[in-house]
């Protein structure tokens, strides 16, 4: 039997929600025959990440995957045989009242936000019955470690990207409109929430010996670099120097290309879970700023990522690291932290080529999900 699988995502703020559902269930569909379905409550935000998506359209397929607009229309549909709520978006009442009167029920699993931390290993899969319903969730959590869910990571990611990294990287740049890089120059990804630790990261940059290009995707961060410069707008296309430093903003790249950007940048400033997962299957130094929450929670995601990352690195190199890391999402001041990290980024270039392999021991978070529900319907089965 073909397993089916309904992928439910609501879209919350800056992307990152809507960005792993369809990296995963584009995943799906290609690598593990799934019939899947994705339910998103905004499409205009899901064709800044896929321009393909018609928004005036309820149903429609694009990569093997049935993408559905979240509204009246799930009232009639037969569930799946594995359901997925994506980061708790609560599943609709009557949808629920109709997994709970299929003959086997779905693998209902809540996928939950990526971390670091240790507690996650221990949480993983636990099963929470439904307080009313014939039904069971079961809490998936992507990780860093052996025991967890993984990270997301196609079969092909390491061919596509060494195939890029060796012939493509001047034709993507052509295709942007840059020249390739000069021998000097450093490139720099930056895709950033709004961040005040930024005005003193580019003052630094401006005033640095070595030429930077900054490259940013349109979005929110852009306001903030235009108040840097003094100016009231930042449109895409512009460019902008300032010193050492010259700014380009770039269009909001779809996934695929945003990929080639972290591919062939030098180092790659990235945010949330998405864009940090790519930057390190993109083998190169990253710099992550963890999603800012209340009474800054986040600096223990942001501490349990770093202490997993430079745990095969020399001192002085785990220490710029982690500095860095520090310094951008405003725990300490900049102070030498850039100047540091910089002095030992030979070490770094090494250093994201071996840590792939460590991350690729956790598991590729979708194959993890497939074997975990094929285990399901054997337990399902014995007990029917």
């Amino acid at each position: 039997m073909r397993t089916t699988w309904d992928v439910f995502c609501r879209v919350i703020d800056n992307y990152g929600d809507i960005g792993i559902a369809w990296r995963l269930a584009r995943q799906l569909a290609a690598e593990h025959d799934g019939g899947v379905r994705l339910w998103v409550d905004d499409l205009h935000a899901f064709q800044h990440l896929c321009p393909a998506i018609n928004v005036d359209t309820e149903t429609q397929n694009y990569c093997g995957v049935d993408v559905r607009a979240w509204g009246k229309n799930i009232a009639a549909v037969i569930p799946a045989n594995v359901v997925i709520e994506a980061f708790g978006c609560a599943l609709p009442e009557f949808y629920l009242m109709a997994m709970s009167t299929q003959s086997s029920p779905p693998v209902w699993i809540n996928l939950e936000y990526l971390s670091a931390e240790a507690w996650v290993a221990t949480h993983h899969t636990l099963p929470s019955p439904h307080p009313s319903l014939p039904l069971t969730k079961f809490f998936f959590f992507p990780g860093y470690q052996k025991g967890t869910g993984g990270v997301l990571c196609e079969r092909d990611l390491a061919n596509r990207r060494d195939q890029f990294q060796r012939a493509e990287i001047a034709a993507f740049w052509q295709r942007l409109g840059f020249a390739a890089a000069r021998d000097d120059e450093l490139r720099i990804s930056l895709f950033a929430y709004q961040n005040a630790a930024l005005p003193d990261f580019l003052d630094a940059w401006a005033r640095g010996e070595q030429p930077i290009t900054c490259l940013i995707p349109d979005g929110k961060l852009v306001p903030q670099l235009a108040a840097w410069l003094g100016e009231s707008d930042l449109p895409v296309g512009e460019i902008r120097r300032r010193g050492r430093l010259e700014l380009r903003i770039l269009p909001f790249l779809n996934q695929d290309d945003y990929d080639r950007l972290l591919w062939a940048c030098d180092i790659n400033f990235v945010r949330g879970e998405d864009s940090c997962v790519r930057a390190q299957w993109a083998q190169k130094p990253f710099v992550w700023q963890a999603y800012p929450q209340a009474e800054n929670v986040h600096w223990d995601k942001l501490d349990a990522l770093a202490q997993n990352y430079v745990a095969g690195l020399p001192e002085a190199e785990a220490n710029a690291v982690t500095a860095m890391w520090q310094a951008w999402n405003g725990r300490v001041d900049l102070a030498d932290a850039w100047s540091d990290f910089m002095k030992v980024k030979t070490v770094l270039d090494k250093h994201a080529h071996s840590w792939t392999s460590w991350l690729a021991a956790a598991g590729d978070l979708a194959g993890n999900l497939v074997d975990f529900v094929e285990a399901r319907f054997v337990e399902y089965g014995e007990a029917g």
